[in-house]
């Protein structure tokens, strides 16, 4: 049984190309120690990554917007990591020793390594769409969950990730010297799609859909 919750529908407002269809959270679901042992190792990754970005600013010393949205995203990952392994702790879990994710990996096989300013911009725009994808998702678990302390954090996390999102979308933007951003991020959203479209269904964040 589906349990509708009240959540504003900026979601619809996602850029995404592909939309995942509701089956994928009841699967997520039915299998709540995978789910949130998945999603702690996600929190863990974003933390590792804004801390990494903060010292791939082109220039020797980082204005303090950079440093201040690097170092706040962090902080927010590193405390939904903290209230995941909780989460996953009370129902008997923990934390697995190691994790993969196909769907991350793929797309960072999109950043034109290498080369300056466009890898730069290709690892910010790979950061936008891992939290765009994740917002959709954390969107259709809080509105699929019939548990009511884990719909609660899920209808908190939604936002957070949205917001994450468009930060790394403005600071692609804002960058010295770059252009055709917005047409890299064009490119990329389609490719995303085709991305997740292509994974194996399971109970993980970014598991396809059989």
């Amino acid at each position: 049984m589906t349990r509708t919750h009240s959540i504003p529908s900026a979601v619809d407002q996602l850029p995404l190309k592909w939309a995942t269809p509701g089956e994928w959270a009841e699967v997520a679901l039915a299998s709540p120690l995978v789910l949130l042992n998945d999603h702690a190792w996600l929190e863990k990754k974003a933390a590792s990554n804004a801390l990494e970005l903060l010292n791939r600013w082109p220039e020797p010393n980082p204005p303090e917007n950079w440093v201040a949205a690097m170092t706040a995203v962090a902080r927010d990952e590193v405390e939904h990591l903290a209230l995941v392994v909780r989460l996953l702790a009370r129902r008997g879990g923990r934390l697995t020793k190691s994790h993969s994710n196909p769907y991350a990996s793929a797309l960072r096989k999109l950043v034109r390594r290498g080369r300056n300013l466009d890898e730069l911009v290709d690892r910010l725009l790979v950061s936008a769409l891992i939290e765009a994808r994740s917002c959709e998702r954390f969107f259709l678990l809080a509105r699929h969950c019939t548990e009511g302390e884990l719909a609660r954090v899920y209808q908190g996390l939604w936002a957070s990730e949205a917001g994450h999102y468009r930060l790394f979308l403005d600071l692609a933007l804002q960058l010295p010297d770059v252009r055709a951003v917005d047409s890299r991020w064009d490119q990329m959203l389609d490719l995303e799609a085709g991305v997740i479209r292509r994974q194996a269904p399971g109970p993980t964040m970014h598991a396809g859909v059989g």
